[in-house]
């Protein structure tokens, strides 16, 4: 179990950024049998995933929201998310067939969804917690005297991303 963290924190990360959010809408509780399978699917991608050091994920948290379960995932770069979604020999596609084919027998009992947003530049403070979110998929680093405000951590950041975008010969 992660222990806290005193003081206040941050994230570093040199690089392509992309949070993907990813949900389940149980419409229907009274069907488990229309929502289990799916309900179980994303635990097996996550392990498949985070197994892979060169999949791209970078790290997950596992929420709860009004409608069901959802995860923010954050990876390293659109494309591998994108190749993993389409790899016929990975747990998605298999996963993503089957609902498809549950979502016609009943329709409207279960929803999924997804938004996927390439990050141009993020500012985080986490303060006194465990590690979480975006400083556990990362690198989580003291916020030294520079970065005391939200809009100095989020100007940097700007202008670290803005700079790799400028600079060619910047690596990503």
């Amino acid at each position: 179990m992660s222990k806290v963290v005193n003081g206040r924190m941050t994230h570093h990360h040199a690089g392509e950024l992309v949070a993907f959010h990813i949900g389940m809408q149980i419409n229907r509780w009274w069907r488990p049998d229309l929502w289990i399978p799916a309900f179980v699917a994303m635990p097996r991608m996550l392990r498949e995933l985070s197994m892979d050091k060169e999949s791209g994920l970078l790290g997950y948290q596992l929420l709860l929201g009004s409608g069901g379960p959802f995860v923010v995932q954050y990876w390293s770069s659109i494309e591998k998310l994108y190749a993993y979604a389409s790899a016929p020999s990975q747990e998605h596609r298999p996963a993503w067939t089957a609902f498809n084919k549950a979502a016609r027998k009943a329709p409207g009992a279960v929803g999924v969804w997804h938004e996927t947003f390439l990050v141009d530049r993020a500012e985080s403070i986490y303060v006194s917690t465990k590690p979480m979110g975006l400083v556990k998929a990362t690198e989580h680093v003291a916020v030294g005297k520079r970065h005391e405000r939200a809009q100095s951590r989020f100007v940097d950041g700007r202008t670290a991303a803005s700079a790799r975008s400028e600079d060619p010969s910047a690596v990503r």
